[in-house]
């Protein structure tokens, strides 16, 4: 079952402007699998354009593959043996009309196979006789990184625009999956924002079936799909394998990590910054802190749904390749509660610089926790500054059936006045609530509904 296409508008409006400049444009397209890049591609190009999905056929197979595509917009370009890349960009030069897109999607596999492909096209888009567009994409983080961004690349330098596909805001998934705001949050907290998880999801009658069947289910689609997208953004997928499942179950100090691995912890920085770099962790210090200087780092987990299959798929992995799935989700139940409770926090603090809350804007949210004035311990769930610094934003999260607005107000009022750093500044506090209730009038609250339409930038 298709899903619409969904957002992406400030994705499209770059390529629309890069493809409609007066010269040959050279862009490039990464992010994880499953994003939507090639739906996003097929979106955007035109009748007369040339798209080439790639494969890991041999060179001379991958040659032929290609001018069979461009033989359908070219008359009799497919009826000719091309011994080599070289060849055949010069001969598409020759014969493709000025203006074309030449779209190559999954590019790694062609350099895969072919080492010398990036010089070949560099020297094709330096060329003075360059007259087409040229779109590259990839699955592969690492390698489409390696191949642009690294000084050293031949493509270095040279793109017109460099877009990563990131996964959908969660305000779109009530959109996808026809669910109301609550509904939507409890999904978000498995899928996460990946569009082709949410139309995997959709061909289920509800969310547990789905999760049971493409999940859980030992032969199911997304069974070992962590695994996958490790072997396409990772030289070896074995230590970043054991960061993430540390950091799901709890492990989430530097110190902690490296003592569950009996390594140093010098020798996880580079590797829990390529984790963080292809999106799959997070660093979390307390607000306001300096991210360069802190040492109150925290590290989770950055998509809920690698945090789901590394918290239930992994640790009941042998019971899973027995058939248990009823088992496994059965006794499951409670940690997917407090997942969907985590979630609904992180997205409530990432709703807030959306929202016009008190009168303001506001920067980003983060959590805070360490002492107070009085020395006890203390956390907040959402602590944000206005644009303006002339106020603070407290706020708690709750994801339950009734909250006690009133108490929780005044819990969240003592904390605000215990903590260390407010100067001068305007006191704002904020309720995040997972349904509407009866509330005090002058009380700040947002829902569900009120998240979800915040997020669907």
């Amino acid at each position: 079952m298709r899903l619409p296409f969904l957002n992406r508008t400030r994705e499209i409006a770059k390529l629309n402007r890069a493809l409609s400049s007066s010269g040959p444009a050279f862009i490039v397209i990464y992010g994880r699998r499953r994003c939507g890049k090639s739906t996003l591609l097929q979106h955007v190009s035109k009748k007369n354009d040339i798209y080439f999905l790639a494969d890991m056929q041999e060179v001379p197979l991958q040659i032929k593959s290609l001018a069979s595509e461009i033989g359908r917009h070219i008359s009799g370009f497919d009826q000719v043996i091309y011994p080599s890349w070289d060849i055949l960009f010069k001969a598409v030069q020759n014969q493709v009309p000025p203006g074309t897109t030449l779209i190559l999607d999954e590019f790694p596999y062609l350099v895969q196979k072919s080492p010398d492909l990036p010089s070949i096209i560099q020297k094709q888009i330096d060329s003075r006789q360059n007259k087409i567009h040229l779109v590259i994409c990839g699955s592969s983080q690492r390698m489409m990184q390696g191949l642009v961004l690294a000084g050293t690349a031949p493509l270095y330098g040279r793109a017109l625009e460099i877009i990563k596909l990131r996964p959908l805001e969660a305000g779109w998934i009530s959109v996808a999956l026809e669910l109301d705001s609550v509904a939507a949050i409890e999904s978000y907290a498995i899928w996460g924002g990946v569009p082709r998880y949410w139309e995997l999801a959709k061909q289920f009658p509800d969310p547990e079936t789905a999760c049971k069947e493409l999940i859980l289910d030992r032969d199911g689609v997304l069974h070992d799909e962590p695994k996958r997208l490790l072997l396409d953004d990772m030289r070896g997928a074995s230590q970043p394998h054991s960061l993430l499942g540390l950091i799901a179950g709890g492990a989430n100090r530097m110190s902690e990590i490296a003592g569950r691995l009996g390594k140093p912890a010098t020798s996880l920085t580079r590797p829990l910054a390529n984790l963080i770099q292809l999106g799959y962790i997070k660093r979390e210090i307390p607000f306001g802190e300096n991210p360069k200087s802190s040492k109150r780092t925290l590290y989770r987990l950055e998509d809920p749904f690698l945090q789901f299959w590394y918290r239930v798929v992994l640790p009941n992995y042998s019971l899973l390749e027995q058939g248990l799935v009823d088992e496994v989700f059965d006794s499951s139940k409670q940690l997917i509660v407090s997942q969907t409770a985590e979630i609904w926090e992180e997205l409530s603090r990432r709703s807030t610089a959306h929202l016009e809350i008190g009168g303001c804007r506001w920067k980003p949210a983060s959590r805070w926790w360490g002492k107070g004035l009085n020395g006890k311990t203390m956390e907040f769930d959402i602590v944000a500054e206005s644009i303006d610094g002339k106020s603070l934003l407290f706020g708690e999260a709750k994801w339950e059936n009734e909250t006690s607005v009133q108490r929780t107000l005044k819990k969240l009022q003592k904390q605000a006045d215990n903590f260390p750093k407010i100067d001068k500044r305007r006191i704002i506090l904020v309720l995040w609530c997972k349904q509407s209730k009866i509330h005090p009038a002058n009380a700040l609250i947002f829902n569900a509904k009120d998240v979800l339409s915040a997020l669907k930038n």
